[in-house]
């Protein structure tokens, strides 16, 4: 079972999750978001040991400029959530980055998407929101692929995770539900949550 934390504070909450073994931890890089990182930030990050976690950019539609001077040897992954094509996400991964596709949802045929886009290590499947949290609807959970490559984000708390889970999802994606405001992460959130997944893996 793994969870990735996406709008990260590179300064503010990086430790607490390394800590609480968070598998992901996403930083944005989308310069319309309240949860955008500034590039001078990324320096912050090779300060802190990652032991587990592993550290994933968030982008849209990035530029191999802005991969080969910002993200190559800062990040492990990047997750992309642009108008890739398969060979676009091939071409970025011989850079050297593993990848994190995401496949918005909004019916039934958008599910099979995913398959043009196999070579990406985890696909993450979204509503098509764009950080406003929507809840994924429950009639397709139950149609998507199922094993520890593919990833769920929608409106995720620790109150409906137990149903998501009895679902068959067992890699989640959060964000503005681990928040007290705005692009700012609730510490205690963010640990009764981590809490709660503790819980199913035992």
């Amino acid at each position: 079972m793994k969870v990735k934390i996406c709008g990260l504070n590179p300064t503010r909450d990086v430790q607490l999750c390394i800590d609480l073994k968070v598998n992901f931890l996403g930083f944005i890089f989308y310069e319309k978001s309240p949860r955008n990182v500034k590039l001078f930030d990324i320096k912050t990050l090779s300060k802190y040991k990652k032991n587990v976690s592993s550290f994933v950019a968030v982008t849209v539609d990035p530029t191999n400029e802005f991969i080969k001077k910002n993200l190559i040897n800062n990040f492990d992954y990047i997750q992309l959530h642009g108008s890739e094509t398969k060979q676009r996400v091939e071409e970025i991964k011989n850079m050297g980055l593993k990848v994190i596709k995401v496949i918005k949802i909004k019916e039934d045929s958008d599910i099979d998407k995913y398959k043009n886009y196999e070579i990406a290590d985890f696909i993450l499947f979204d509503t098509p929101g764009m950080e406003k949290s929507i809840e994924f609807p429950k009639n397709l959970i139950t149609k998507l692929p199922k094993g520890e490559k593919y990833a769920l984000a929608g409106s995720i708390s620790e109150n409906n995770v137990e149903n998501i889970i009895n679902l068959g999802v067992n890699f989640f994606d959060l964000s503005s539900n681990l928040e007290n405001q705005i692009g700012c992460k609730d510490h205690h959130k963010i640990k009764s949550f981590i809490n709660k997944i503790n819980e199913f893996k035992n």
